[in-house]
Order: structure tokens, then sequence, then C-alpha cells
């Protein structure tokens, strides 16, 4: 794997070269050997160190992560070199996922005609549905969601009049989806 480190505002240290060293080694068995890993430090306003990764992937695929503590550029690094860790792992996770899966799947239709396929990128909606959506409060929403089972809820807010969607979140916790104009 090949670093770049560049830095602005400030000097990049041999002790500063050897952590990162030390810490990327390790992603070294996710990446390939010609992979260049861009570094970039900078001292912004108010004595924030930030420490920004990118990573190309091939493929188009482009991995960022940024981070940012306050007068502690070791802190600020470590953090960036996690979020790119578990970006890199979800990525190689997510691409071994996608060729187990097409593993056994045939490149060519069978027994489908040609003029039966479709366009690729063509949006095919395969049911729709009508609802009537009442005014209530968040709160309201949030219990009828949870009585119908759903992950989502659509609803007019009553504070402000507008259509909102109510979610479940992967945290477990509710995430409210509100419009602007």
């Amino acid at each position: 794997m090949k670093m770049t480190i560049t830095a602005r505002n400030m000097t990049v240290t041999p002790s500063i070269t050897t952590r990162i060293e030390k810490k990327t080694a390790r992603m070294g068995r996710y990446l390939l050997p010609d992979t260049e890993m861009q570094i970039k430090l900078r001292k912004d306003k108010n004595d924030m160190r930030v420490a920004e990764i990118t990573v190309p992937m091939g493929n188009g695929v482009l991995l960022r992560s940024e981070a940012e503590a306050q007068s502690n550029l070791f802190l600020a690094i470590d953090e960036a070199l996690a979020k790119m860790e578990r970006q890199i792992h979800r990525h190689r996770t997510k691409l071994s996922k996608r060729l187990r899966e097409d593993a056994f799947q045939p490149t060519e239709a069978e027994f489908i005609e040609e003029d039966a396929v479709e366009e690729e990128g063509e949006i095919h909606i395969t049911r729709r549905k009508t609802f009537p959506v009442r005014p209530m409060s968040v709160e309201d929403a949030a219990i009828q969601m949870e009585m119908l089972g759903h992950s989502f809820f659509a609803f007019v807010n009553i504070d402000t009049d507008r259509i909102n969607v109510l979610y479940q979140r992967k945290d477990g916790g509710l995430g409210l989806l509100e419009p602007e104009a």
C-alpha cells in the first residue's frame, strides 16, 4: 500500500508518519499492494486538528473518512483511520456477498424472450397503494406505526400542517422526515 501524507498549516513530524504507518499496516490485508491512500492533515481555525483519508478502491469506488479533534492531531488521525477501516471492511463484505450471490446466477436469460426483457435502470412499480393521511401529532403517529407493525408511517403533522414521515432507525430509535419549502 502506498501512502501520501500532506499537511496544511502544520508540519508532518516523523512521529506522525510513524504513527500513521503503524496504524495503517493492519489495513494492508484488506487492500491491494498498489492501492494509494491519501492522508491530508490540517489545522483549522479554533485550533481544530483535522485528518482526512481518501482511498480509491477501483471500479469508481472512492472511500473517504474525516475526523477532527481539539488540539490533538493523534486523536483525529486514530478516529479517521478507525472510520476508514470500518468503511473498507463494509465495502469488502458487500463485495464478497455480491460475488457469492452472483456465483450461481446465469449471465444470460435462458427462458425469457428478448423483447420481454426490461431495460436496465427502468423503474417498474409492482404495487401501488393509497391511504388516508390524517392530521396528528408525532406521538400519535409513533403509536399508529407501532400498532400497524410498519417500519415507517406518513402523516400530516398537526403542528406544521405538512406531510411528515416517521421511520424506524437501525439503532432502534425513531427518525422524522420533515420537508422544506
